[in-house]
């Protein structure tokens, strides 16, 4: 179902889908940044432009850029220095929601709270006894 919503870019009010997430205005002035930002990096000498370079060159905004890579509109295999941030750290990264270095903290801290987890099942398990006693007639 369709939402009504501010737009997070100029702030007018519109309606949300599943495809677009900012306002009619807004969508079609980013579709002119990505055509500008693609026309730039088509020219074989800019494809290894790094996202400073790009923003200097095309006055895109860098964010902007960062979400034309994390939705995969401009590929990481045909321009290898663009990436977005990390979630956690900020670190440029060209695929997922987390960098290396922070996937591995993660899967460490859950490694540790699944351990404990088990050794505190065990302790209960263990301090859980059933006594019985005999009835004497």
């Amino acid at each position: 179902m369709a939402e009504l919503t501010n737009c997070p870019t100029c702030g007018s009010i519109f309606v949300k889908s599943v495809f677009r997430d900012i306002c009619e205005k807004c969508y079609k002035q980013e579709e002119k940044d990505y055509e500008k930002v693609y026309q730039f990096l088509k020219k074989r000498e800019n494809r290894a432009a790094t996202i400073p370079t790009i923003v200097g060159q095309t006055g895109v905004s860098e964010d902007l850029i960062h979400k034309f890579v994390r939705k995969g509109r401009l590929n990481v295999t045909h321009f290898p220095n663009l990436g977005y941030p990390c979630d956690k750290c900020g670190k440029i990264i060209q695929q997922g929601k987390l960098c290396a270095d922070c996937s591995g903290e993660l899967k460490t801290d859950l490694e540790i709270f699944q351990n404990e987890q088990k050794r505190s099942e065990e302790l209960r398990a263990r301090e859980t006894r059933t006594y019985y006693s005999s009835k004497q007639k």
